[in-house]
């Protein structure tokens, strides 16, 4: 069984957007990070594997938690940018967050899951229970 996928993200959705705020601005800022990462699950016979591409972040960047047996990866990101000339200062300001939750199968080690993160990809190892794993099949004999 793979984890389950839930997604909810800090930014409200269109429909809330457009009957209780200014939806204008959202679509004419062309830069807008709302974008959630993509994710890749993949289950082999010792674990499953999360691979959260985030190529704008860093690994100080993301928080990974279990709780009650739910894995959740967020990230909360704040960008500022000053430029400065002799009679004019801009700051623009801007923030990214998101957060993915996985429920787990009740057939992993929770104890045992680790993260790493190399070229813009946060990896979860997520590794089963021995007796979920895949056992090599075996002849019994009849007696």
């Amino acid at each position: 069984m793979l984890p389950s996928l839930r997604t909810r993200t800090a930014w409200p959705n269109l429909v809330e957007e457009f009957f209780n705020g200014d939806l204008f601005p959202r679509f004419m800022d062309a830069e807008s990070k709302q974008s959630l990462p993509a994710v890749n699950i993949i289950e082999s016979k010792e674990d499953y594997r999360i691979d959260v591409a985030a190529p704008d972040l860093n690994k100080e960047d993301f928080k990974v938690n279990l709780e009650n047996n739910v894995l959740t990866v967020s990230s909360e990101k704040e960008e500022k940018q000053e430029d400065k000339d002799e009679k004019v200062m801009r700051k623009e300001f801007s923030y990214y967050s998101f957060s993915r939750s996985f429920t787990l199968p009740l057939t992993v080690n929770a104890e045992k899951i680790r993260a790493t993160h190399k070229d813009g990809i946060l990896q979860v190892i997520i590794p089963k229970k021995e007796e979920a794993k895949e056992k090599p099949s075996r002849e019994i004999k009849i007696s």
